[in-house]
Parts: C-alpha cells; structure tokens; sequence
C-alpha cells in the first residue's frame, strides 16, 4: 500500500509534466497546469462559502476552473498533487522510509485509513487557520507528517539516519523520538512566525502540525487498543534494531 501513494504521486506528477512540460520540474508550468491545481487543489474559501470557484479570469479570457466533483473531494486529491520535483522527491523519500515500517505494524487496509485520516487532519487544520485562502493546498505532506507522528509513537526508539547541511554536510544517526521530536518543534517555530502570513508562505506549516497531532493520537489509540503501554521508554523497538545496537554487523 505504501508503494501504491508513492506510485500514484509519481503517475499524477507525470501527468503534471504532460500539462507543464519540463518546467515542471522546477515548480513551473503554464495555464494549464495552473488550472489542473486549482480545480483538484484544496481552496480553503471554496470550503468555508460552501461553493466552488467556477471562473479564473486571463489575459486571454475566462477560463472554467470548477472541479468536477464536490469541493471535499479535493481533500483527498489534492495529498497526491505536487508543486515540482523537489516537493515530490522530499515527500516521497520521507513516506519510503517511515511508511513501510507503519504498514507492516497497521496491516494494508488499517494504514491506507490512517494515512487518509491523517491527510485529512492536516487539510482541516491549515484551514482553521486560514479559512479565507485562495491558493490551492497541494502536497502529501501533510499525510505524511501524520506518518512521522505515529512512527514516533510506535517506534521512538529505532535508529535513523539524518542528512545535516549546517556549514559542513554530514550524517548523524540518532533516535527517532528526537529527530522527530525536533523536526515537530521547528514546524511549531515556523507556523508560529507565519500566522498572517499564510498565502504569502509557500509551506504549510499548519497543515505538516495537524498532520503529525493526528498521527500521534491515531497510532496511541491503535496502541492502548491492542494493550500496549504509551510510555515511549518501554516501546519495543523493531527486531533489526535490537540486533544493530547489540553491535553486531558493526564495522
């Protein structure tokens, strides 16, 4: 199922450069592209007024930009959209390596649920912030970040390997608990400083937030269902890792 969202997004995203043409890849495009992100992009208005927006006026005339089915369903399209190449391979390299692991805990069906769930609650709360936005919500991220917050949960303490650009680029390996746990506290800095600012920032940071929460109280609930303890000390951690911090297979 995880292999499935990370080939759809790729599919939609060739179908993008099919309208965009290769600057596309960039976070180019044209008209049409243009068109093709506000018909099946969420509009935070079109939910608030009840209503679609159904003309985008051009230089070149009016263009019929109403979404073909109810303005919810942009929900749900709109996590498999992506503004370029960079935004697509950012999303798609987190959700292979975080999201496989939650499928074989969840099972196929469990976490495709969680998955749009989670993509949902991220949508919903970049809305509650800016109910008022015109510029089409695209991108998995959101969904995503609710995959980080369970992983978080349900393996706090597995490894991972982190790329840090900071002067000098190099990797660190550390903890889940605390890569995540500071990757959710940046989100946090950065939504706060751009509370106002939304259609004017290119990232929604409210959205990545919402997500993460959601993830979090999904994957405890899935946890205290099945008897499992919320203590992120006496989490299990997956059976490679247990092996890996016996030192074995160490150089």
């Amino acid at each position: 199922m995880n292999s499935a969202l990370i080939g759809i997004s790729v599919l939609v995203f060739l179908y993008e450069m099919v309208l965009g043409g290769f600057s596309t890849l960039t976070g180019g495009g044209g008209l049409d592209l243009d068109i093709f992100f506000l018909k099946w992009g969420f509009i935070a208005k079109e939910l608030t007024a009840g209503m679609p927006f159904e003309v985008l006026n051009t230089v070149s005339g009016p263009v019929d930009i109403e979404t073909p089915v109810h303005t919810v369903f942009t929900i749900f399209s709109s996590m498999f959209i992506h503004g370029g190449f960079m935004h697509l391979a950012g999303n798609m390299m987190f959700l292979w390596v975080f999201g496989d692991n939650l499928e074989d805990r969840f099972g196929h069906l469990k976490y495709l649920v969680f998955y749009l769930v989670a993509g949902v609650a991220a949508t919903l709360s970049q809305w509650v912030i800016n109910t008022d936005s015109q510029v089409p919500l695209i991108g998995a991220s959101g969904a995503i970040s609710g995959v980080l917050g369970a992983y978080l949960l349900i393996y706090p303490n597995n490894k991972v390997k982190a790329l840090i650009i900071f002067y000098l680029i190099t990797v660190v390996e550390m903890r889940a608990m605390w890569l995540l746990g500071a990757w959710f506290v940046w989100q946090l800095m950065q939504g706060s400083m751009s509370i106002g600012l939304s259609d004017s920032v290119s990232v929604a940071f409210f959205a990545h937030i919402g997500g993460f929460v959601a993830g979090m109280v999904l994957a405890g609930a899935y946890k205290l269902a099945i008897g499992e303890s919320l203590n992120l000390r006496e989490t299990k951690v997956q059976p490679w890792d247990r092996w890996y911090q016996a030192g074995r297979g160490r150089d």
